[in-house]
């Protein structure tokens, strides 16, 4: 049936494609005139600031704020609520996630935690757990049960109004206007919604916003709007987070949750609190690495993955060659099992942070690496060591301020369950709790699930600026993160040649996923992995699976390189 949709939809692209597209030469596309998905010009220069984001529109909205005198963290803010509405099944109002800022003037770096939480009477009986051990009815990843409490709002407002110079409608206004003029819809949006086809039926006010009059996704290139979100965008410009959390927002989005099962209730709205954190930190290859504490795992374990391969020369080994590979699979594995065994939020569970990403740790683990054959690995003890398809925005600017935002709504189109009459989706982000009482990252009322978002800034070893990045890709963002930090430091890649390049993950599966096709990786390379003892599987070429990194460099002549990934809609933008 989604087969047949999605052939049916491209057939009818081709014919509303190339009108609509004559009307609107200034939009940037990332699609030809057959509707399929570009590969190249995705990256930009500017000596002044760069935006990266995962489409045009929302890289335009936070572009056209820094020309207008704003900061680094206006633009990221303005570029946050534009992507929720053209990319309204990675992110948006109904979701949450974490910002990196890292401020050139003072030298300080930033942590805002807006991840979702877990409402106040929520306990593992929530779900009810079948012999197979899987949620009955999948009520952890659609419907009411799986919503957790968004963040998103009021995370942006607490860092419009600490550290950015700008009025909450001025950075609002390019989502208002996108959401009330329109946008044209891409490849990957048509085929998000082609793909959940089934749940817009199944949750009609998904459908009402996202099947056109025909009851079928909207084409590709047709000028979609969304007055309802308008609508929204306005009451909270002039209202600030109050009127997303105590008003009738809020009373709206509480019905829907509870009109599918959920038990938000509009005391859990009222008490969502944002967190500011203490960023983890480490080194890799003299270059000072930033990036996400718990309730994510992310930064932890890319810099537990970084630190593994520093005991190794990657630098001289072919990036795509088996090898090097190798290494990064087995980096991984170890990950995972520290992961597994001991992530979860840190306000509920001791986290061991400064043993994950010491650096002993790390070399005591790659000694238990065979250069010539695949291991299997259980957790190991990082306390000996102590001392005491989501979306991605990078923005940097040409006085060194970076700004890295991962935000979500979890899952394609998250809970599935719209907030009717005001044009968003909530997220399921109830999924990332494991289901069950036995896991450190069980579910506990107020609680924030764990993540694997990962934004990060890297500086010279002096402390003056080198890159931002992160991506989106669920358990694959810190080996995907790992992966380009890599390609650009142990290798000189740019910053879109090292997200151009094909990507690999492992877990504790203990299988590698590959990409394939022109741009992956060759036969022989896999060959040789299988030889020792790898298994593999092929995900064929320029797989979502793997992500979608947006990445900005500060080059030698002073200029701002901006990389944006060819595998979803992304483009960056400078000026």
């Amino acid at each position: 049936m989604r087969r047949n949709l999605r052939i049916l939809s491209l057939l009818l692209a081709l014919v509303m494609v190339l009108p609509i597209a004559a009307s609107a030469q200034d939009i940037w596309k990332p699609y030809d005139e057959q509707g399929n998905p570009l590969r190249t010009d995705r990256d930009a220069v500017g000596e002044n600031g760069v935006v990266a984001a995962s489409n045009f529109y929302a890289s335009r909205a936070g572009l056209e704020i820094l020309q207008k005198g704003g900061n680094a963290i206006d633009a990221a803010i303005a570029t946050a609520y534009a992507i929720g509405v053209v990319e309204p099944y990675t992110s948006g109002l109904g979701g949450g996630g974490f910002m990196l800022i890292h401020s050139a003037e003072t030298g300080e770096d930033v942590f805002i935690d807006f991840r979702e939480m877990a409402p106040s009477l929520a306990t593992p009986a929530l779900w009810t757990i079948g012999n197979d051990g899987k949620v009955i009815g999948g009520h952890n990843s659609e419907g009411g049960k799986s919503v957790g409490v968004p963040g998103e709002v009021a995370g942006l407002e607490y860092a419009l109004e600490k550290y950015g110079s700008m009025s909450r409608q001025e950075v609002m206004q390019p989502a208002i206007d996108l959401a009330t003029e329109g946008f044209l819809v891409s490849y990957n949006m048509n085929a998000a919604a082609t793909d959940a086809y089934n749940n817009m039926i199944k949750y009609p006010e998904l459908g009402h916003y996202y099947l056109d009059e025909f009851g079928l996704p909207h084409e590709i290139g047709h000028n979609y709007q969304n007055p309802d979100l308008a609508k929204t965008l306005k009451m909270i410009a002039e209202g600030g987070k109050d009127a997303f959390y105590t008003g009738e927002i809020a009373q709206a989005f509480v019905n829907a949750v509870q009109k599918y099962g959920g038990i938000i209730t509009m005391e859990d709205m009222a008490n969502y609190q944002v967190k500011v954190r203490e960023p983890v930190r480490s080194t890799y290859r003299g270059y000072q690495l930033i990036s996400a504490p718990p309730a994510s795992s992310g930064g932890t374990h890319l810099i537990e993955i970084l630190n593994i391969l520093e005991n190794f020369d990657i630098g001289a080994l072919e990036p795509s060659s088996a090898p090097a590979l190798h290494l990064f699979s087995e980096a991984f594995k170890m990950a995972f099992a520290d992961r597994a065994k001991y992530m979860a939020d840190s306000d509920f569970q001791d986290v061991p942070l400064d043993g994950l990403t010491n650096k002993d740790y790390a070399k005591m683990l790659s000694e238990k690496i065979d250069l010539e054959k695949s291991g299997a690995y259980e957790a190991d003890d990082p306390y000996k060591y102590e001392s005491g398809s989501t979306t991605h925005i990078s923005i940097a600017d040409k006085k060194g301020n970076m700004v890295a935002i991962t935000k979500t709504i979890n899952y394609f189109w998250g809970s599935k369950v719209a907030i009717e009459g005001y044009g968003f989706i909530a997220n399921d982000e109830m999924d990332d709790f494991v289901a069950g009482t036995e896991s450190v990252n069980r579910i506990e009322g107020n609680k924030r699930p764990l993540s694997s978002m990962t934004p990060t800034i890297v500086l010279k070893e002096d402390g003056s600026p080198f890159m931002t990045l992160g991506s989106p890709g669920g358990t694959r963002i810190f080996t995907t993160v790992a992966q380009v930090i890599s390609h650009v430091i142990d290798h000189g890649m740019t910053i879109q040649e090292a997200i151009d390049a094909p990507r690999i993950t492992d877990n504790l599966g203990n299988k590698i996923h590959y990409e394939s096709g022109e741009m992956g990786f060759a036969p022989e390379v896999i060959e040789a992995l299988q030889a020792m003892g790898h298994e593999v599987n092929d995900r064929g070429e320029w797989n979502l699976y793997f992500g979608g990194v947006q990445g900005i460099v500060y080059q030698e002549d002073g200029a701002l390189h901006g990389g944006a990934d060819p595998r979803r809609d992304g483009k960056a933008l400078g000026f």
